[in-house]
């Protein structure tokens, strides 16, 4: 589904200043992040961090930023968040042309994994790629790709090419080359597998010195006849 709407985000200009300055926006709940792209010059702003995260939640690959009363198309580029908080700690925006087609990144979700038969035979769904890169107009830019997964077998591997993308939406990921799920074996079964063959390795181990342990008795006999050779060795060690 193409996210069509557009989200309109305040923002203010500032000027670049050192990161205690940066520091301080963040503590009163603002957001410094640039805007980039097109013919114009990079233009540093400030957001409020609530309407900034309202924004991206919003449907909408584009956001309209909204700067001394004028409106200016953008997408979000990167956000650099809190390793341990989460909250989004930087932004930035690129310019867009509405008429000019861009690269983007959606996620890839999958659909009726609990419904395949092989899940249902205890097989285990691996979701292999997660992003795809496509090529769209900003506004046909769609919210994710699905995958229906409902049909897999065990040991079933499918690939990009069974993604089907929006129309005006392109997909630049190899199709063919790529990855998207597989549908491996119980892990159940593979344990007893493993057990199965560990459990003939010791069998085996145990047979084989079975055969081998006459000769040890004889050679422990002989050194035993010869005087102790051990005991003497011991002796003279100490």
């Amino acid at each position: 589904m193409a996210r069509n709407d557009t989200t309109t985000l305040a923002v203010d200009s500032r000027t670049s200043g050192s990161s205690r300055a940066t520091r301080r926006l963040r503590r009163e709940g603002q957001v410094p992040g640039v805007l980039y792209g097109g013919d114009d010059a990079a233009l540093p702003f400030v957001v409020d961090e609530r309407e900034l995260r309202h924004a991206l939640a919003a449907q909408g690959a584009v956001v309209e930023l909204q700067l001394g009363g004028s409106g200016t198309p953008a997408v979000l580029q990167d956000a650099q968040r809190h390793p341990v908080r989460g909250h989004t700690m930087h932004v930035d925006f690129l310019r867009v042309n509405l008429n000019v087609a861009i690269h983007a990144v959606v996620t890839l979700e999958l659909l009726g994994g609990e419904d395949a038969p092989g899940t249902k035979e205890g097989g285990v769904l691996e979701h292999v790629t997660r992003e795809i890169n496509i090529e769209a107009l900003p506004n046909d830019i769609p919210e994710r790709l699905e995958l229906d997964v409902s049909k897999m077998d065990v040991n079933d591997t499918l690939f990009l090419s069974a993604v089907a993308a929006p129309a005006g939406v392109t997909i630049l990921d190899d199709p063919d080359e790529t990855v998207v799920a597989t549908l491996t074996p119980p892990k159940l079964q593979a344990e007893l597998e493993a057990l199965d063959e560990e459990a003939a390795l010791e069998q085996e181990t145990e047979l084989v010195g079975e055969g081998e342990a006459p000769a040890a008795d004889e050679g422990d006999a002989d050194e035993g006849d010869s005087g102790g050779g051990d005991d003497a060795a011991d002796e003279s060690s100490e």
